[in-house]
């Protein structure tokens, strides 16, 4: 759920950015671009036909080739690199894109990224000299293949920030001129105190929402975006024989995401209550520049 943070500045950001103070801004990004051919089609759709702004690429993924050559093909879309070190499923896996045997602590006995459940033993025991060899060799994947990056974000690691791997993901944003989705309170806050902008609530997960009354939580959380920036990190699929037996349990979540965000009703929600979509291209400009 997102929560406004009353010690966060929004009028910081809304003027870095070049809005009024009172503007009502939001980035919609579609999370895990390339993890599977579900959720490229519904992706690409959202991008195309719906409210979403941008995406972020899982390279290691097993669709990510997929994904890369459809940016390739549409350099107007944003997108950035969703560092990746969690693989999800037991049956459905991915691993380093650097060669294993520089990166033992990255993963599990056969050879993969830890899975979702294995996240806390994983972040115990991480080397961040090899977590940072992997993240610089996603991001070089991306920029080899000639694509522009706008951002960085992460694939499920639950980090609030302020740890030593959300700086280390803050400090390689910088280095590579892009900009850094940022997430909790005191997290936002200090990046804000360093000049930058960035969301000024905590992202929304669309996971986190019941997917039973989603439709109707989106529509609330439009009707009440509060002033200043907001991001939600969605998460649009299609429910087909694919997604079904990748992840029988929540493909319907991904489904309802890929409904509300290609509708008519979120289309026009947008523009009844003055809300302006971004994208990480308006952020990146500014992060480029400090």
């Amino acid at each position: 759920m997102t929560t406004a943070l009353g010690k966060s500045d929004c009028h910081l950001t809304s003027r870095l950015l070049g809005y009024p103070p009172d503007a009502r801004l939001l980035i919609i990004n579609a999370d895990d671009f390339g993890m599977c051919h579900a959720v490229n089609k519904a992706t690409i759709e959202t991008l195309q036909e719906g409210i979403v702004q941008s995406t972020t690429l899982m390279v290691s993924c097993p669709w990510a080739l997929h994904a890369m050559h459809f940016l390739a093909d549409h350099p107007e879309i944003s997108f950035g690199v969703h560092l990746t070190a969690i693989s999800d499923w037991v049956d459905y896996r991915w691993g380093p894109v650097i060669p294993k045997e520089k990166v033992p602590s990255l993963i599990n006995k056969d050879g993969y990224f830890y899975n979702f459940d294995q996240m806390p033993g994983f972040l115990a025991q991480v080397n961040l000299n090899e977590l940072e060899m992997e993240f610089r060799a996603q991001i070089e994947v991306v920029l080899a293949a000639g694509l522009p990056p706008t951002h960085l974000d992460w694939h499920s690691l639950r980090l609030n920030g302020g740890d030593a791997i959300s700086e280390l993901m803050f400090e390689l944003a910088q280095e590579y001129g892009l900009a850094f989705r940022v997430r909790g309170q005191s997290w936002i806050e200090e990046v804000q105190r360093r000049g930058l902008p960035t969301n000024d609530y905590d992202f929304l997960d669309s996971y986190q929402l019941d997917p039973a009354t989603k439709t109707d939580r989106y529509v609330q959380l439009l009707r009440e975006l509060p002033v200043g920036l907001s991001e939600w990190a969605v998460h649009p699929g299609l429910a087909n024989a694919e997604l079904l037996a990748i992840d029988p349990g929540s493909a319907h979540i991904r489904q309802t995401d890929f409904n509300f965000l290609t509708s008519h009703q979120a289309k026009d929600i947008v523009k009844e209550e003055d809300i302006i979509l971004l994208d990480y291209r308006t952020l990146q400009e500014v992060w480029r520049k400090t």
